[in-house]
């Protein structure tokens, strides 16, 4: 892992790689996130950067892979994949969540996006399948609920 975040910074700052930070742009270099349409979430929920810019410390790093990793719980890959999903960082998956979860998936292309009363259709069935509560959004909770029902979202 160390090896792989330091081939990430330029070759004069790799003597100092436990004290550097790697820019976003260089971690979506990485191949697991190149065509990853959720890069971008990604980088935000693991990056401690103080400045806001999704940079990487070693340590973002290690966590990021922790994360990915077939070692991972169950309940660790589910509560980071809810702060990636949670665009607006409050909490719960509310509509403009969904939407944008799904843009992310379908592409934003006009041959590839959905139109409005096909997304309101789609968001009406995701909550009704996940917001147990019934409160028009889905919490850690629920989310949890859903996806464990999935075998393959470890």
């Amino acid at each position: 892992a160390f090896k792989r975040f330091s081939e990430l910074l330029p070759k004069e700052e790799r003597e100092n790689a436990c004290s550097a930070r790697v820019p976003r742009r260089q971690i979506l270099t990485l191949p697991e996130l190149r065509a990853n349409p959720f890069q971008h979430r990604i980088c935000h929920v693991f990056s401690t950067s103080e400045t806001g810019d999704d940079s990487f410390s070693f340590e973002d790093f290690l966590d990021m892979l922790s994360v990915f990793s077939d070692a991972a719980t169950f309940e660790v890959k589910s509560h980071y994949a809810f702060r990636i999903f949670d665009f607006d960082e409050d909490g719960i998956l509310d509509e403009k969540d969904l939407e944008q979860l799904v843009n992310c998936l379908t592409g934003q292309g006009e041959e590839s996006q959905l139109s409005s009363a096909e997304m309101e259709q789609l968001i009406q069935n995701i909550l009704e399948e996940s917001d147990i509560d019934k409160d028009g959004t889905i919490n850690l909770s629920e989310f949890q609920h859903v996806v464990s029902r999935s075998p393959d979202f470890v």
